[in-house]
């Protein structure tokens, strides 16, 4: 089989739909675009979403999961893929599979396990599903807070000292870089700490005091996987995934979308102009 290369990168996103286009795959197919990626999905679950939160999910077989990363594998030469919302331990072993068979360069993981409004995205059998069988398999895994503590089993951490400790933790268990994000910490700061094998480094912007937060996960893992093919390490990417993140949260504002709490403006760096 003979693959053309693509003269713009191609990212995969392996996640859930967001009917109401603020996360899930939605945004990630939006964070590719903005990026200059050319995006393709497999869809592991369909939610009955809005911006004020998730009334229904319906979880397709798992084989079904499996072709749809066949179909895509077989014909696009993908240069990184994302992963984000893969609802129960079935469909988690079914992509850990795909992912192993076909072996794409850059895996990110975006441990989705609940909503912002607090629905539950993963079923608690698949987190050690998740843990042992996708951890190993991924180069950066981007959990925040209470994440990071359900992957470990422990509380969540309450200082910087703590979320680098739990990244630690994490890379002992098989993930090789980890991007623990502090948004759930107090203070006018967001740091986020990646732990690699080149060491650990601190980013760390201003906290923007945006109403409209739905999506921030799944387009700062999405940015991560359209910018890596085109990055020298984790580190550069993370520093310009990061500030696309931070220039969507600063316009989400200028966004008015649904009643609730409003997508990021993934767009922001092309429309609106005055």
């Amino acid at each position: 089989m003979n693959l053309r290369q693509s003269p713009v990168p191609i990212a995969l996103t392996i996640a859930g739909s967001d009917s109401s286009g603020g996360a899930g795959i939605q945004a990630d197919l939006k964070a590719f675009s903005a990026l200059g990626a050319y995006g393709a999905s497999v869809i592991t679950a369909l939610t009955a979403q809005n911006t004020q939160g998730v009334t229904g999910i319906h979880t397709p077989p798992a084989s079904f999961v499996t072709a749809q990363m066949d179909a895509v594998f077989q014909d696009l030469e993908v240069d990184a893929v994302k992963l984000g919302m893969l609802a129960n331990a079935e469909v988690v072993r079914a992509v850990a599979a795909g992912l192993r068979r076909y072996k794409p360069r850059f895996v990110v993981l975006d441990t989705v396990m609940i909503s912002k409004s607090g629905h539950a995205l993963l079923q608690s059998d698949a987190v050690a599903a998740l843990r042992d069988e996708l951890l190993p398999l991924a180069d950066l895994i981007t959990p925040n807070l209470p994440e990071a503590a359900a992957l470990l089993g422990v509380a969540p951490a309450t200082d910087e000292a703590e979320m680098e400790q739990h990244a630690q933790a994490l890379r002992a268990l098989g993930a090789r870089n980890v991007l623990v994000k502090g948004g759930h910490l107090a203070g006018d700061l967001s740091p986020d700490w990646l732990v690699s094998a080149a060491g650990v480094e601190r980013f760390s912007a201003p906290r923007i005091a945006a109403h409209n937060t739905h999506g921030t996960g799944c387009t700062l893992s999405a940015a991560l996987a359209a910018l890596r093919p085109r990055r020298d390490n984790w580190s550069d990417t993370v520093r310009d995934a990061k500030a696309y993140l931070n220039g969507a949260l600063a316009a989400s504002d200028a966004l008015h979308i649904g009643h609730g709490i409003g997508p990021v403006h993934h767009f922001h760096a092309v429309w609106p102009k005055d």
